[in-house]
């Protein structure tokens, strides 16, 4: 079975450098917390803000030792009042956790997109959307 995992920081700054170490500390996050082998690593998808322009966040995971993995690098919508400098990451894995069982990742100033999940706080059966600024719930149903 295929799971995503998600998670986000911010760059300190539109270096090169700074976009590979904050790209670099959020995927050896995301490992740690999942216990991911890369070879089940299906793909990794990366997003970043139209303002990091020096770097492609996704050369971080070739600096892990990430060399078979499907890789894919995006750029966001620039969305008012969002984070800036943000790089964004999805692990599809080949796992056989729950749902419940994966740990997402949320660091620096791109906590503020999922603070239930960057402060533990998600409550069971609610999925949280956010769009930076507003945030919607919705309880799933138990029949």
């Amino acid at each position: 079975m295929i799971r995503g995992i998600r998670g986000a920081t911010t760059a300190s700054s539109n270096s090169r450098e700074d976009i590979l170490e904050a790209g670099k500390e959020l995927l050896q996050e995301l490992i740690s917390h999942n216990s991911i082998d890369s070879q089940d690593i299906a793909c990794i998808i990366f997003s970043s803000t139209p303002d990091l322009k020096s770097a492609y966040p996704a050369a971080a995971a070739r600096k892990l030792g990430l060399l078979d993995v499907p890789l894919f690098g995006a750029q966001e919508i620039d969305v008012k009042d969002c984070p800036a400098k943000c790089i964004r990451i999805l692990v599809l894995l080949n796992t056989q956790k729950s749902q419940r069982e994966i740990s997402h990742v949320y660091l620096r100033e791109a906590s503020a997109l999922r603070p239930d999940l960057a402060q533990n706080h998600s409550r069971k059966g609610e999925i949280k959307h956010d769009s930076c600024n507003e945030r919607q719930s919705i309880t799933q149903g138990t029949g």
